[in-house]
């Protein structure tokens, strides 16, 4: 199925940016954005990259929850293919594919000089492995989240759930050819079989329950991938490294170290320009304050570019079980619906009593954009425009509030509920920077329409989403970014109910029934059918609201002139690492 193309408007704003660019040969260009004669790549040296926050420190692609461990592993791990500047698939360790009639198998050639860094060889056994433990019953009950990849494959629900032991999803024709087979016709095929592979040699005899504990997923000295790099040391919440992997199958990377180190928002722009950075590049983007001054600096290079983050205001619409919590199970069934914000129209004045533009204009330097729903607009699926509106009119608020019944009984300023009691929204947010400023505004404008609010202290974010994730009871407010789905128009790995990353944990078969339709049966082939399905789904999330889109972020990378071959894409900057280099 062809994919949706970006919006001309995203190349347009970007220039196709401000960073080097490729040539259309797959080899960036030599030379930097003023056309400077740098001469040719050079051999050896070290760069060094920056993290907001310190990593959760499990890396494994299976199992990693935060978006720093996530970065990492763009550098050591790799999947059958890979998008490029069009969102299209491109091979990366499968070197072709082919699809059956039907829509129901895709079968990869996969590339035959790839070692791991332990130098063993990568096959299909490998491919077979991984998918095999995302279906595995052991999975989410060990904190698992990332079903979305296996869940269309065949016989998943049985095998998930214990009913079948015979695994036919992923199937190794020989050591290098490898079959996925799926449930129905599928429009996504390639999506589904993108995920990074890990190595079965390596985990085999680490019984799933074990694997985050485990040394191969927690010292980088252990962590064992087929990318350009391979991690080296760490000095843990300080800095990490990575040093080439020489045999690496595209050719030795001309780099011989990365460094991350975890530093301060507020230094990081200066560590740059005094060339104790290298580069900041997601998810440590360039402070939106700081933008002008780094664009005016000629030694710098900025990456500017419409991102696939939303930030949110999100509702725990319910809440799971203490014993669910306990066994990682995710039961809709069992929810206990949270009263203080189930009523739609609530949530709803809650929407208009945010001023989100100011939040842009005031905190953010301009720099984001207003959006009603979460598919990214690089997406022609995306839209806004027919989803439910809600401008800032703090008035609207107040009426719809007074509507349902949510008045001032007492006198003091704050409205009590319906039955006349005590109606206070506990609020969580961490200690990230966007977040920390955010948060306090957004408590003040609901008090400013009668909403009393207790917003907890910020925690380091790491443990704000241990909690998130544990369904903290008395929750009812949260501030979360997403990282949006750039492989595919379909929400589902946030949205769909009982994905784990639903922490709204919202309830509506309407939109999740919507969503399956987007990705089921001979229609979801026409393009055109399924941006008319989410439109239909971005109208019912808009209108029911689970989680507020604050504003849609752009990316805002930067690296030193020093660091050459940067070929950037749509959602990241590290592509292409073994191709970096230093002009010293």
């Amino acid at each position: 199925m062809k994919r949706l193309l970006l919006l001309l408007s995203v190349f347009i704003a970007s220039a196709v940016l401000v960073a080097c660019g490729g040539d259309g040969t797959g080899e960036p260009a030599a030379g930097t954005d003023d056309n400077e004669d740098v001469g040719e790549p050079q051999d050896g040296g070290s760069v060094t990259g920056t993290l907001k926050e310190a990593p959760g420190g499990v890396f494994n692609p299976i199992f990693y929850t935060d978006m720093y461990e996530e970065k990492l592993l763009e550098l050591t791990h790799e999947g059958l293919v890979v998008q490029n500047e069009e969102l299209d698939f491109d091979a990366l360790l499968a070197k072709d594919w082919e699809i059956n009639e039907e829509q129901t198998e895709v079968t990869f050639e996969l590339e035959e000089d790839v070692t791991w860094h332990d130098g063993e060889p990568f096959t299909a056994d490998d491919v077979v492995f991984t998918y095999q433990t995302l279906m595995d019953p052991a999975y989410t009950s060990s904190g698992g989240l990332r079903t979305i990849f296996v869940e269309p494959l065949l016989n998943y629900e049985a095998y998930k759930d214990g009913e079948t032991e015979e695994y036919e999803a992923v199937v190794a024709e020989d050591d290098y050819t490898v079959t996925f087979k799926f449930d129905e016709p599928n429009p996504n095929l390639l999506y589904f079989a993108s995920f990074p592979i890990i190595p079965e040699h390596v985990f085999e005899s680490v019984p799933i329950e074990e694997m985050t504990e485990s040394t191969y997923s927690l010292d980088p000295e252990e962590v064992v991938g087929t990318g350009p790099f391979e991690f080296s040391s760490m000095v843990e919440r300080e800095s990490y490294e990575m040093e080439k992997y020489e045999d690496y199958w595209q050719g030795e990377p001309h780099l011989d170290k990365i460094v991350w180190k975890v530093v301060d928002e507020s230094v990081q722009v200066g560590l740059l320009e005094s060339g104790d950075l290298d580069f900041i590049a997601s998810p440590s983007d360039i402070p939106e304050g700081d933008l002008e001054d780094v664009e005016m600096n000629d030694d710098i290079n900025v990456i500017k570019q419409t991102d696939f983050t939303v930030q949110v205001l999100g509702f725990k619409l319910n809440h799971r079980t203490s014993s669910d919590v306990q066994n990682n199970v995710i039961d809709p069934e069992n929810w206990e619906e949270n009263e203080k914000v189930a009523n739609q129209k609530v949530r709803q004045a809650i929407a208009h009593a945010v001023n989100r533009q100011g939040i842009i204009d005031g905190l953010n330097f301009g720099v984001g954009e207003l959006v009603e729903t979460p598919i990214p607009q690089q997406f022609e699926a995306h839209n806004s425009e027919d989803a439910n509106q809600y401008p800032f009119d703090p008035e609207k608020a107040e009426e719809i509030l007074d509507e349902e019944g949510y008045v001032d009984v007492t006198g003091d300023g704050f409205r009590e509920d319906p039955d006349g009691n005590e109606w206070v929204l506990n609020f969580n947010y961490s200690s990230k920077g966007k977040h920390e400023r955010t948060g306090p505004i957004i408590a003040e404008q609901l008090e400013d329409v009668g909403i009393k609010v207790n917003a907890r202290q910020p925690k380091e974010f790491s443990a704000f989403l241990e909690d998130i994730e544990k369904d903290n009871s008395d929750w009812d407010l949260y501030l979360i970014g997403w990282g949006l789905n750039h492989r595919d128009p379909d929400p589902s790995e946030v949205w769909s109910i009982k994905t784990p990353y639903n922490y709204a944990r919202w309830n509506n078969e309407e939109a999740d029934d919507l969503l399956k339709k987007a990705m089921h049966g001979e229609e979801a082939f026409d393009e055109d059918f399924r941006e008319d399905v989410y439109t239909e789904w971005q109208q019912e999330f808009s209108k029911d609201l689970p989680e507020i889109i604050l504003y849609a972020e752009e990316s805002l990378w930067a690296h030193n002139k020093r660091l050459q071959g940067i070929d950037p894409l749509p959602y990241t900057m590290y592509h292409n690492a073994h191709l970096w280099w230093v002009n010293d």
